[in-house]
């Protein structure tokens, strides 16, 4: 017998066997099945691999953990688990459901929707002067107004650059004569790396206010009431320092968020789902809910019941005279300007015009936010706090430190939720108790800023505060902003 002759028998016993120990092993339920691509774990392929061993050369081979041949079997395995690993990755990346990184991307880009840019964040100083505004406060002490002591410039205030860039304060703050200078977070409200801001070309430094910004509305309306020929400078009353460049642009969305954005993408050209797609792209844009409160049956109209619906289907005729809306819900950023020609209803509109039929037009209105601040006092294990009274242990560098992590995951819990949803209380204690040293949240209280009718004030400006464990329940067009007031967190 040829040394040809005895290969292929060979190779057709090890095949033949192959077969078999496959049948056996139920190997057909790995691979492309029923449930998606399963792959076969490292134990189950050494295992297999030793069955064909013992089938091959016998029951009496030695397969112990310290044999030369269940070595050899063992690095093949390994390497087959590798193989099965990278299979897995290629067929998962056929779908957005499951695909990631720049596979995800490449399915984007097909749907029409590349992966959207992070803005850039940053630092700047800004310094107030109360000077500027003492004329301003002598006419409100002759009419025994209270006088300007405080400016609060609250998350989202907009910011300049000659060159036209957009910037917004990324955290709250108060200006008083005893804290007349902070370095504050800001973000770009406008993604991409070009809004990587560098203090060192003119036109990309951070030096100018927007006077549109509703901060500014009451003191700019009282000066203007006062001096109506003089024009106050903001840049003055509080001045901006732009010293480092701004970074993070360039950076894409992740995937997660990503891919909930391509689930939700429309594949045809007249949906709900396309509009809120497009709007949802918009920069200022927090959420957005379309509703099409026409498109069906309507038993709120006073013709339903007065016709034949053997002649007409569930309406009347459309008056053609008569344009037909249906409404786009927008929940703006902080930053965000509704108005003006260069505002966030004029850019939603505009996205609108091309998806839109002819002759069917948006109402487009804004949500109204609901502030919602959080009071509990906070018992604190196992971090660096000094000791000392409790002002000034609350006052610390590590103190300020903690309920700035703590603020930033109440905002990530309420600034993500729907219109109409209430805030939980037990979200809330879970998101504080997250925070590692945090073993105990005492007397926690919601706010509401400002308050509900349901509410009776008798302290003007004040927040109504819930009752212990009660949670802020919502309207349908209303939406919850956190207010991050460290000053209601408190250390015991």
């Amino acid at each position: 017998m040829s040394d040809n002759t005895q290969t292929s028998i060979n190779t057709a016993d090890v095949l033949a066997i192959a077969a078999t120990v496959a049948r056996s092993s139920g190997s057909d339920q790995f691979g492309i099945t029923q449930d998606g691509f399963i792959p076969k774990p490292f134990a189950r392929l050494l295992a297999e691999k030793l069955a064909l061993a013992r089938e091959l050369f016998g029951n009496d081979l030695d397969l112990s953990s310290g044999s030369a041949i269940r070595k050899l079997l063992e690095v093949s395995a390994l390497e087959d688990t590798r193989t099965w690993a990278a299979l897995t990755t290629m067929y998962d990346n056929n779908f957005v459901s499951t695909a990631t990184g720049e596979a995800l991307s490449r399915l984007g880009e097909e749907l029409g929707i590349s992966r959207p840019f992070l803005e850039a964040k940053g630092k700047v100083k800004l310094n107030a002067n109360f000077s500027i505004l003492a004329n301003l406060n002598t006419e409100l002490k002759k009419e025994k107004l209270p006088e300007i002591t405080k400016l609060n410039i609250p998350r989202g205030t907009r910011l300049l650059t000659d060159g036209g860039h957009h910037v917004a304060t990324d955290e709250s703050v108060v200006f008083s004569s005893a804290n007349l200078q902070r370095e504050v977070s800001v973000i770009a409200f406008y993604p991409g790396p070009e809004h990587n801001l560098d203090p060192g070309i003119a036109s990309q430094k951070i030096n100018h206010w927007h006077r549109l910004d509703s901060t500014w509305e009451d003191l700019l309306k009282n000066w203007h009431k006062y001096f109506p020929n003089e024009t106050l400078n903001l840049d003055e009353v509080i001045k901006i320092t732009h010293e480092s460049r701004l970074t993070g642009g360039e950076l894409q969305w992740a995937d997660n968020r990503y891919r909930q954005l391509l689930l939700q993408a429309p594949r045809s050209l007249w949906t709900v789902e396309a509009i809120q797609t497009a709007v949802s792209l918009v920069p200022g844009v927090r959420q957005v809910q379309v509703r099409d409160g026409l498109g069906g049956l309507d038993l709120s109209q006073s013709i339903f019941g007065n016709f034949n619906f053997m002649d007409r289907l569930f309406s009347t005729e459309r008056d053609l005279g008569n344009p037909y809306y249906f409404t786009v819900l927008v929940a703006p950023t902080p930053a965000a300007i509704w108005s003006g020609p260069d505002g966030l209803e004029v850019a939603i509109a505009s996205v609108i015009e091309d998806l839109r039929p002819i002759s069917i037009f948006p109402k487009i209105i804004p949500a109204t936010e609901v502030g919602v601040g959080v009071k509990v006092q906070l018992v604190v294990r196992g971090l660096p706090l000094p000791t000392g009274s409790r002002d000034f242990m609350n006052n610390s560098t590590a103190a300020i430190a903690l309920k700035q992590r703590l603020m930033a995951r109440l905002q990530q819990y309420i600034n993500t939720l729907s219109f109409g949803e209430p805030v939980r209380v037990s979200e809330v204690i879970w998101a504080l108790m997250s925070e590692p040293g945090i073993v105990d949240a005492v007397d926690l209280k919601l706010l509401r800023y400002p308050p509900g009718f349901e509410a009776v004030q008798t302290t003007g400006d004040q927040p109504q505060e819930f009752a212990q464990g009660k949670n802020v329940y919502l309207q349908s067009g209303e939406i919850p902003v956190f207010i991050d007031d460290p000053s209601q967190l408190v250390i015991l």
